[in-house]
């Protein structure tokens, strides 16, 4: 499955100067490097606050969490933040996961994990 992306600027309200960033498909091994090359320009700019909204997204694999952990690591050294939106439940549930491991290290490749993972998101379409 393609993955979409959008990235837009909010100009005005509380949340000027953010940037949402909308994924609609699957962020996985075959996308994950577009997905990076597209936030190359905003992490290399000025931007403080990067949002992602998560609300068409139907797929993640680790690639895909690599991605948004390096948006997040250069974000935070600036003083920034990274936020996650309208998460399916699939996707909260692989976010669930992640924060409940003790490490990756409990898998033994990437290839593993990402077995893990989309076993888990097809649990969450039952």
């Amino acid at each position: 499955m393609p993955l979409e992306i959008k990235i837009l600027q909010s100009l005005g309200g509380q949340h000027a100067g953010a940037i949402t960033v909308q994924l609609t498909g699957s962020l996985d091994t075959a996308t994950a490097p577009e997905l990076e090359r597209q936030l190359a320009p905003v992490l290399g700019g000025k931007v403080k606050d990067l949002v992602f909204d998560l609300a068409h997204l139907k797929f993640i694999s680790s690639a895909g969490l690599r991605v948004f952990s390096a948006a997040r690591k250069t974000l935070k050294e600036r003083g920034g933040q990274t936020s996650f939106v309208n998460m399916q439940p699939q996707i909260q549930k692989v976010f669930e996961i992640m924060k409940a491991l003790p490490g990756v290290a409990v898998f033994q490749s990437t290839a593993e994990l990402d077995h893990y993972l989309a076993v888990q998101q097809r649990k969450q379409d039952e």
